[in-house]
């Protein structure tokens, strides 16, 4: 029997080619990669597994150690790359051709900045009594981001428009990502978005517009984020105090404190 060529499509390595039989479909083609799981997700896996296992060990009875074996699976799923259950639903966030079927849309590739069907909307404003290009100032001075947003170690500044963030995460430990400004309007608006490899997928943007009837400033956040291990990685981050939304409203209410010494309620419009 004859011997024909197919083409694999592979996540960020390019076209690879198997041979099939002309009665194979493409769901019994073999491929030798079982890497399912997107970096991202392997880092959040060993931190929420790590963070699982050390309460677990810590409560010392029936829950904890429920926690602690459900932390093992993570940490088994962080060091490997591979997820049992990604495979037999057929899907990867990580290389495409771990995935044993036709290429799928909520695969994530090097092109993707976040997952829109992980990612987390965010959306939060306040409003300050300061000036708009002055809070604008502030704000494109990356240094001064880590003085209101708590969860920042640091960031670092490697040109007009790329930069490296470090931020908290639970269990004491770090993730990191270089990001892009996209949009950048003096006195009016800031746009990101995080560059491939990064621990944490974001992109977002911070708007300034005048308040009404002079009462200062509003900053406006919009942010898209990727949690690690997804939506479940979300909710066990917050059980261990590391969620998004919270840190973005803290950060806007710590802005407004150091920028006009009130006590940094937040005002929504």
């Amino acid at each position: 029997m004859a011997v024909t060529t197919s083409r694999v499509r592979g996540a960020g390595r390019g076209v690879k080619f198997a041979e099939t039989r002309p009665e194979e479909t493409w769901t019994d083609v073999e491929t030798h990669n079982s890497d399912n799981v997107a970096r991202p997700e392997r880092i959040g896996s060993v931190m929420l597994g790590a963070a699982l296992v050390t309460f677990g060990l810590r409560r010392r009875d029936a829950g904890g150690m429920i926690a602690a074996a459900v932390g093992g699976v993570f940490l088994l799923r962080g060091s490997t790359g591979h997820c049992p259950v990604y495979r037999a639903m057929g899907m990867s966030t990580g290389s495409a051709d771990a995935v044993l079927s036709r290429p799928r849309g909520d695969v994530t590739g090097r092109a993707a900045t976040v997952n829109a069907r992980r990612s987390v909307k965010i959306e939060r404003n306040v409003t300050i009594d300061a000036d708009r290009t002055q809070l604008y100032d502030f704000w494109r001075d990356f240094a001064n981001l880590p003085r209101f947003m708590e969860h920042l170690v640091s960031v670092h500044v490697a040109s007009p428009t790329r930069s490296h963030w470090v931020a908290k995460a639970p269990a004491g430990m770090t993730v990191e990502w270089d990001a892009e400004i996209i949009n950048d309007v003096p006195g009016r608006l800031i746009a990101w978005k995080s560059l491939s490899g990064a621990d944490v997928p974001n992109a977002g943007s911070v708007h300034f517009t005048d308040a009404p009837n002079g009462r200062g400033t509003v900053v406006k956040v919009e942010m898209d984020v990727e949690p690690p291990v997804g939506t479940l990685g979300l909710i066990i981050a917050t059980m261990f105090g590391d969620d998004p939304d919270r840190d973005v409203r803290e950060a806007l209410s710590n802005l407004k404190r150091v920028m006009e010494g009130g006590e940094g309620d937040e005002t929504e419009v």
